[in-house]
């Protein structure tokens, strides 16, 4: 435990939402909701607008739209939010060497690390000038918790929000605590909380009552050791700059159950390509591949098993699945499908051991004229795509020939309707509608939310070095994005391109 508030805890405000709100002047100020569309969809972000209608993370689609069936309802962009949160935290990596991202708008920063603070003062103006900086780079807001500990310092930035700044100062952590709900604390989900509460301790300062020995045989000892030392605020644990991935996996939620049994294999098939390929861009390979169903009665099965060697090669993971896949029953319907990679190493050995059976060749050197006789791979040209089969997803970005950049309003029965507005516009913009075939409009890539140093109005709020260093690392782009990021996100889920309501 420190003796001075030298960790930090960011965390932007309502990320996802805020940056739609940021990139379309026409909703701001209003209820928006980002997340899946279809009728299984859930909320990934909504605005704070849209909480007060009671609408929250990981609620059903459905039950937000009865909640606020105003508000605009939009399919994330990926791209979008990866390229602002490389740029928070680019400004984070400027505080500190020991930075430790646990999401695209979270992150601990040390600033003793980074010689920025090593006392109370040293740290709020750290802060302080951290969400100027943020606000003047993205046009975003972010929160932030100061504290001798990453427990705190993450209780402080809950605290803050929206848009501030708390410091707790060391020894005050168990006065502060005491009233709290247990729920409060890392590692006490709404399981634990329940047994919590029916043994009678709602509150941090019951289970620092109830002491060490109480907790361990409630909870057992690992478990109740750790929050004990949590509830009397003791939380010795360092940022770490580098964590290790766990596992790789990807899952989809189908607007209707599949009873197919060939359907079901192609979309396991379909999942385990997708996730080599994310476990290739993270530069792993992992030996256990995981298999995840949900039934139609909400039953989740998972099955694993544990290869000889790690692999990244698609056809083994793939077959690994299919068996898998055999010995779970679908009979009823399968209404979500998962495929995961665990057991992660940073190499990927040589499958020695034939995982990939039947891929094997057995190459033999050509004869005389054999050339002629060897078959030749011709790359197939992809098919055309058809315009009247083009998705617009709501909320994403678009570019017009005549009326410029917008973005999708809604879309159905053959049409699309686009509000054309940027992010540096002062007023909402006009809308259109096209057919959904229209040559002249086509798919964009977000626009930057901030307008970079240089460009009219330039001399905006901000640090003006912070400013500078982001212009410089736009200039020479052909992208309006600020930075490019690391990998391009696929669409939404399954009926992820229905129409939003108007705001």
């Amino acid at each position: 435990m420190r003796s001075a508030p030298t960790i930090l805890h960011l965390d932007m405000d309502a990320f996802f939402a805020a940056a739609e709100q940021a990139s379309k002047p026409s909703l701001r100020g209003k209820p928006v909701v980002v997340g899946g569309l279809g009728p299984r969809g859930v909320v990934s972000t909504a605005s704070y607008e849209a909480r007060r209608f009671g609408v929250r993370s990981a609620m059903p689609m459905a039950q937000a739209r009865r909640l606020c069936p105003n508000a605009a309802y939009l399919v994330p962009r990926f791209q979008l939010y990866r390229t602002v949160s490389e740029q928070v935290m680019e400004l984070l990596g400027r505080l500190s060497p020991l930075v430790e991202p646990l999401s695209l708008d979270e992150a601990f920063v040390d600033l003793e690390a980074g010689g920025v603070a090593f006392e109370s003062v040293g740290a709020r103006e750290a802060g302080e000038r951290l969400r100027r900086d943020i606000r003047a780079v993205t046009g975003l807001s972010g929160s932030v918790g100061l504290a001798g500990s990453k427990m705190l310092a993450k209780i402080a930035s809950e605290e803050a929000k929206p848009d501030g700044l708390v410091l707790i100062e060391p020894g005050t952590e168990r006065e502060l605590l005491a009233p709290m709900s247990v729920r409060i604390l890392p590692g006490v989900g709404p399981a634990t909380g329940e047994h919590l509460r029916r043994a009678g301790m709602t509150t941090v300062a019951d289970l620092v009552e109830a002491g060490e020995d109480e907790l361990v045989r409630l909870l057992g000892k690992s478990h109740g050791a750790s929050l004990h030392r949590m509830a009397t605020g003791y939380d010795d644990r360092p940022v770490v700059a580098e964590r290790d991935a766990k596992s790789v996996s990807v899952e989809d939620t189908f607007d209707v159950d599949l009873h197919d049994r060939l359907r079901i294999t192609m979309e396991v098939g379909r999942l385990a390509d997708r996730c080599v390929q994310r476990l290739r861009a993270s530069g792993h390979s992992g030996r256990t591949i995981v298999l995840k169903v949900r039934r139609y009665d909400f039953s989740t099965l998972t099955r694993s098993e544990t290869l000889r060697g790690p692999t990244d090669d698609p056809g083994v993971v793939r077959e690994a699945a299919a068996r898998l896949l055999d010995a779970v029953d679908t009979t009823g319907g399968v209404r979500l499908l998962g495929v995961g990679v665990s057991g992660l190493a940073d190499f990927t050995q040589e499958d020695l051991f034939a995982q990939a059976a039947g891929e094997q060749v057995v190459e033999e050197p050509l004869g005389p004229g054999d050339e002629e006789a060897a078959p030749v791979a011709e790359a197939e040209a992809p098919a055309p795509e058809d315009p009247a089969q083009r998705r617009w997803l709501a909320g994403h970005d678009v570019r017009h020939a005549e009326y410029g950049p917008g973005w999708v309003q809604g879309s159905g029965v053959g049409r699309v309707t686009v509000r054309f507005e940027t992010p540096t516009a002062k007023e909402p913009g006009r809308v259109r509608t096209f057919r959904v075939d229209d040559p002249d409009l086509a798919a964009a890539e977000p626009l930057a939310l901030v307008e970079p140093a240089g460009a009219e109005g330039g001399e905006g709020g901000g640090a003006e070095a912070v400013r500078e260093g982001e212009a410089g690392a736009a200039a020479g782009q052909d992208s309006p994005l600020a930075s490019r990021p690391k990998s391009r996100s696929e669409g939404g889920g399954p009926g992820s391109g229905a129409a939003m309501s108007r705001p």
